[in-house]
């Protein structure tokens, strides 16, 4: 079998692997199609995702379904005001070792697992807010001196309420920005609802079985990365982002726009491409896969200005439509 036969063998594994996953977690999650792919994109493209949405529409229950499905460690952390970075990351611990000597012994915190949830993560106060997002940056904690690596894979889905403001720390843009995609979790249809209220008070409690590893998924991450891009597709990827900054797009929306993404929104555009194609079964994006990605991509990298908010009526989302209607 020469390296070519082998590389498009193990493609095709991943693609069924992928497949079953997204079968096996819409089997738990009902009549949430776009969060569950999304949610799905995030990993596959190796970031982190923020999930936003109002009490009691299956984010946690997501987390934990994604966990199993994958066959990750999975942890999940409350975050609230009194929530200090150790708590998270972890700390030292003196032991007192035979023959009387003491020594510090380094105690993990929940930071050190595959999947982490990091439940209401605007709750926190900001330094704690901080030390979870440069551990997602950098996938090493520092305690004390020393440098302790991260999990393969690590990943972060946070949530957020969008109501509930009141003593709560907004996270700030440079932070945000750490995040690939921005998961707006919205109410189900009707179909989808009646089929929660009966699929989920009976006696049965139905769970997902793993059908993917670590491994699996890592595999999954590298054939992500090597997928091809046309340059179609490339220069979509550069027109929408670069014409979504103030000054360099059109006049007529960019005069909406306070600031844009940089460099950082194009590459996670383009991982996220690759990613949403394999889970369509395909080995290369395309322009659909573009314009579906653009507003979980690209909205929470983006601000009105004052203007526009309270005058103009203007929305992130209706700015990025307009732009992603020109992609042609």
């Amino acid at each position: 079998m020469n390296l070519e036969t082998a590389a498009a063998k193990q493609a095709e594994l991943t693609l069924e692997r992928v497949g079953q996953a997204k079968k096996a977690i819409a089997s738990v999650i009902f009549g949430q199609d776009k969060v569950v792919e999304e949610a799905l994109v995030t990993l596959l493209a190796g970031g982190h995702g923020i999930l936003v949405g109002l009490p009691g529409l299956a984010k946690t229950k997501l987390v934990e379904t994604l966990g199993l499905v994958l066959g990750l460690d999975t942890r999940r952390v409350q975050f609230t005001p009194d929530l200090m970075p150790a708590d998270i990351l972890g700390s030292e611990i003196l032991d007192e070792v035979p023959g009387g000597r003491r020594s510090f012994r380094f105690q993990k915190g929940p930071i050190f697992a595959q999947l982490l949830m990091a439940d209401e993560i605007n709750r926190a106060s900001p330094r704690t807010q901080s030390a979870l997002l440069q551990a997602m940056q950098e996938y090493h904690v520092t305690v004390a001196g020393e440098s302790h690596d991260l999990p393969k894979p690590f990943h972060v889905l946070a949530t957020q309420n969008p109501l509930e403001q009141e003593g709560t720390y907004p996270l700030p843009e440079a932070q945000l920005d750490r995040f690939l995609m921005q998961i707006d979790v919205g109410y189900p249809d009707r179909a989808a609802e009646r089929r929660i209220l009966i699929e989920t008070t009976g006696e049965a409690n139905v769970k997902p079985e793993a059908v993917m590893s670590a491994e699996d998924l890592m595999s999954a991450q590298r054939l992500v990365r090597r997928l091809p891009v046309g340059e179609k597709v490339v220069d979509a990827i550069l027109d929408l982002v670069r014409n979504a900054r103030p000054g360099e797009g059109d006049p007529n929306i960019t005069k909406h726009i306070a600031w844009g993404p940089g460099p950082r929104a194009a590459q996670a555009l383009m991982l996220a491409s690759r990613a949403r194609a394999l889970i369509g079964g395909r080995l290369s994006p395309s322009l659909d896969d573009i314009a579906a990605l653009a507003e979980p991509v690209l909205k929470h990298r983006m601000a009105l200005t004052f203007t526009a908010r309270a005058a103009d009526g203007q929305t992130i989302v209706g700015l990025l439509g307009k732009l992603v209607e020109r992609l042609g």
